[in-house]
């Protein structure tokens, strides 16, 4: 027995003494974050001082270590591995899978960020020497695709295949203690393996309410563009309400209706929006701009990967690198769990290539055609991004769409936007609620409706609360903080998938067979019993005979 679930009373069907533990934990730290905010920002303030020397170069390496990691997962000896029985087909559709796994992944930050970063990287970076130049703007898009690209992905890819992998090829509980089940033994399944998924809950929770924050507020500053409305908390938390209401209903109504077409929905939007755009805006500019630097990324990815700021004494290294791959760590428990729900069937090479590859090239032309399109009214227009973004960072996508000049089509655009962000909000809602929920609930796919309804409240209430707090910023570097303890975790589930994956037979390797045989029925000579070839562990005295004589 895996887990133990309640099987009445409030807490039927999840693990109470886990979601007890959850709660106190997490009124504890709300209380802390409101009630004495001052003190608990110096204390994460001077943590996180401390710390940035170490991270520095720590994050980096494990990082592109985790990149490298993946690549050989997806090209190497264990490419044909499927998540899931060897016979076994996706659940979803490539296109459907892909519109979850990246709404759920990086939808809702793309678009607080993809005018915001390329803008501030263009005032100052530490690889050109003069800023709000030429050269500057190639190298600020440059080092948007580095951040939002193929290592931040590795870290979610991993996440989720090595969940995928113990939960629908193992048959263990789709948690994240199961992967240190190679490790630990069935400690996983104990008292060490709640606290491993108390803290992934924990960090699930105030991570996608740090992220509803940030992605309300900006909604609110898109409801301003278009409907001349004040920026207020009151009409925050009115806008907070209303998403996940939806949310919720699209989440109980299930992963394969709800949340699948709410995704494609938003795929459809994104791709009518960054073709408007292309249109719309400077084409030849934003299409030579993009090659240009996705080419130098690609050219310097070695570089840029191991670069740990050595011999500079500015925080670039600490405010850029260190966060995004703090903050993708400290989020990989969550969207990496929603990746694993969604992926089973698939190999490691079309894992890989869809989780790695794809929404890092979605990445790309997202920042190339909205960062391109503020870069070039810098360059060669009338120029206010800057000052806007300096400002306030989100008014940063709506003050571009304004200078683009194109009357009433860039209120129309605006409009627009400002449903994708709802959109995005609502699956990056329902993504956060489900994951929490499935953990609690002791790594079971489909958790209970009462059980989703109540934590999609509780998301509700935390980010509302945060909202009337102001305190989004300290909870982000809270949540870049609590990256450190889980990146010792990552380590162990990274041990934990080697020595599992030592056992495949199916790999491929001197004297191993690449797939499954075509004459898949085996007995054991000790039980006399027929099963399948590839349930059955490789070379225990098994011998083949025809089925039918069984």
């Amino acid at each position: 027995m895996y887990t133990v679930r309640a099987v009445r009373g409030l807490f039927k069907g999840v693990n109470p003494r886990t979601t007890l533990i959850t709660v106190v934990l997490m009124l504890a730290m709300l209380l802390l974050g409101t009630l004495w905010s001052e003190a608990t920002a110096r204390a994460i303030g001077s943590f996180r001082t401390h710390l940035n020397p170490f991270l520095e170069w720590y994050y980096v390496l494990l990082v592109a270590f985790m990149l490298l990691f993946m690549i050989w997962l997806g090209v190497g000896r264990y490419k044909n591995v499927r998540l899931g029985d060897d016979r076994e087909v996706p659940e979803f559709r490539f296109f459907s899978w892909i519109s979850m796994l990246f709404a759920a992944g990086t939808g809702v930050g793309i678009l607080f960020w993809a005018v915001a970063q390329p803008i501030m990287q263009f005032q100052g970076n530490p690889f050109v020497e003069q800023g709000g130049s030429a050269r500057a703007a190639t190298v600020a898009m440059q080092l948007s695709f580095f951040h939002w690209g193929l290592h931040a992905w590795s870290i979610f890819s991993f996440v989720a295949l090595v969940l995928a992998y113990f939960a629908f090829r193992k048959g263990q509980p789709l948690t994240i203690s199961s992967a240190l089940h190679p490790i630990i033994g069935k400690h996983a399944y104990g008292r060490a393996g709640e606290l491993v998924d108390i803290l992934a809950v924990v960090a699930t929770i105030f991570g996608i309410a740090t992220t509803l924050g940030l992605g309300v507020q900006q909604m609110n500053t898109g409801l301003g563009e278009v409907f001349g409305l004040d920026s207020s908390v009151r009409l925050q938390l009115f806008i907070i309400a209303v998403l996940m209401v939806i949310s919720t209903v699209t989440l109980v109504s299930g992963v394969e209706r709800g949340m699948r077409l709410i995704s494609e929905a938003n795929f459809w939007l994104s791709l009518t929006v960054a073709g408007a755009i292309l249109v719309l805006g400077p084409t030849q500019y934003l299409i030579a701009s993009t090659l240009e630097a996705f080419g130098e990324y690609l050219q310097n990815l070695l570089s840029l990967a191991f670069y740990t700021h050595a011999n500079q004494q500015s925080d670039w290294q600490s405010e850029w690198t260190v966060f995004f791959w703090g903050w993708t760590m400290a989020w990989s428990p969550f969207v990496g769990m929603f990746i694993a729900r969604i992926s089973r069937g698939r190999t490691l090479r079309e894992f890989v290539f869809g989780v790695l590859v794809v929404p890092t090239l979605i990445s790309t032309v997202w920042i190339g055609l909205l960062g391109g399109s503020a870069l070039y009214q810098e360059l060669f227009g009338d120029g206010g991004i800057v000052e806007a973004v300096n400002e306030d960072v989100t008014l940063a996508l709506f003050v571009t769409l304004e200078g683009m000049d194109i009357g009433f089509m860039g209120l129309v655009l605006s409009a627009v936007m400002t449903l994708l962000i709802g959109t995005y909000l609502i699956t990056s809602a329902n993504a956060g609620t489900l994951v929490v929920t499935t953990i609690l609930a002791g790594g079971d796919a489909d958790p209970p409706r009462r059980h989703r309804i109540l934590w999609g409240v509780i998301l509700t209430l935390l980010t509302g609360v945060l909202l009337l707090a102001g305190g989004l910023e300290l909870l982000q570097s809270a949540v870049v903080a609590a990256a450190l303890p889980f990146s010792v975790i990552l380590l162990l589930m990274l041990i934990g998938t080697l020595r599992a994956l030592h056992q495949e037979r199916f790999a491929e390797g001197p004297g191993v067979r690449r797939e499954a045989p075509h004459e898949p029925w085996v007995v054991n000579e000790q039980t006399g019993k027929r099963a399948l070839a590839y349930d059955v562990e490789r070379g225990r005295g098994l011998r083949k005979k025809n089925p039918s004589s069984q």
